[in-house]
């Protein structure tokens, strides 16, 4: 990149997001000077050690003075609380967006606190791992994810044309929509399956007949594919669902209404309503890695440990043989 996007990019928080687009606008170039700030000492001690900024500023307002592009990259339930901290100290025209997975809530809470003259571009990346922290990031994060825009009715075409170039500059593709629809599509591709994986591995921890260790040392794919998406970050994933909430419950009534079909079909022995089911969920998959969106390498691109050789026990010999 010749000219980078903007001169001065502020992000509030420096967790896995946080952090992976500081070091993805750092390798391509996109801003000319990245400034990081963090709620605790530590992380911002942290961020300055990984050297993820050109500055670590003290306070959020401090971070966001002159800055052309501010993103928030908190838990979505403090995210009013952060808009209303930044501001009485950001510059005419600047850009303000957020990383969250939900978008009318976060809208809400901060768009009363940006003054005229801010442009305000709700965005969520729709990328991450189970891990947190300013060590967990990566400048790949976003190469072939989707970045979703949410603007407001009126917002300024120029302003979402320029993050949607950021957003691609760090390899995501982006698509626009209504936060409601946002909302509603994110409840059943990412919030109700996380639901899902907290609620079973929580059963599976508090079953009397099988004991912790055995859950862990016998876990199948499946159960272990669910017990990384449980390793998501709580506080996270306590603020999304509560800030979801409506689209969540909506879509987990649909899901218990299927639930309970599938409930069906096991009890009176409905073979053909099971491998129906079961062929257009393969299909699903199928859609998904033809798109990019997953590795097709068999068991998740998951390595093996290589084949012992040491010698093939001796089988019992009967007394005489």
């Amino acid at each position: 990149m010749s000219e980078p996007l903007f001169e001065r990019l502020a992000l509030i928080g420096v967790g896995l997001i946080g952090s992976s687009i500081a070091r993805a606008a750092r390798a391509c170039g996109a801003a000319r000077t990245i400034v990081a700030t963090a709620r605790s000492a530590a992380t911002r001690r942290r961020a300055a050690e990984l050297e993820l900024a050109d500055e670590v500023a003290a306070t959020n307002g401090a971070a966001v003075k002159d800055a052309d592009l501010v993103i928030v990259c908190v838990p979505v339930g403090q995210c009013g609380a952060v808009a209303a901290e930044i501001g009485p100290h950001l510059r005419e025209g600047a850009i303000v967006s957020d990383v969250g997975s939900v978008k009318a809530q976060v809208a809400r809470d901060m768009a009363p606190h940006l003054p005229a003259g801010i442009h305000f571009v709700p965005a969520h990346p729709v990328a991450g791992t189970e891990y947190s922290g300013p060590d967990a990031g990566f400048a790949e994060l976003f190469v072939n994810r989707w970045c979703i825009l949410t603007p407001p009715e009126h917002a300024d075409p120029a302003a979402v044309e320029r993050l949607s170039a950021f957003w691609q500059a760090l390899g995501s593709s982006v698509e626009t929509m209504s936060a409601e629809h946002h909302d509603l599509v994110l409840a059943i591709t990412s919030h109700v399956p996380h639901l899902i994986a907290y609620t079973i591995v929580g059963t599976a921890d508090d079953l009397e007949a099988v004991t912790r260790s055995e859950v862990m040392k016998f876990s199948a794919g499946g159960f272990r594919d669910f017990t990384r998406i449980a390793a998501s970050d709580p506080t996270m994933w306590r603020d999304v669902f509560l800030a979801n909430r409506e689209a969540v419950l909506e879509m987990l009534g649909r899901f218990n209404e299927d639930l309970a079909a599938l409930a069906r079909a096991i009890r009176w022995a409905d073979g053909d309503a099971l491998f129906d089911l079961f062929t257009r969920t393969r299909a699903v998959r199928r859609g998904i890695v033809e798109l990019g969106q997953d590795s097709g390498a068999p068991d998740f691109g998951r390595t093996h440990a290589p084949l012992p050789l040491a010698p093939l026990p001796r089988p019992y010999a009967a007394d005489g043989e």
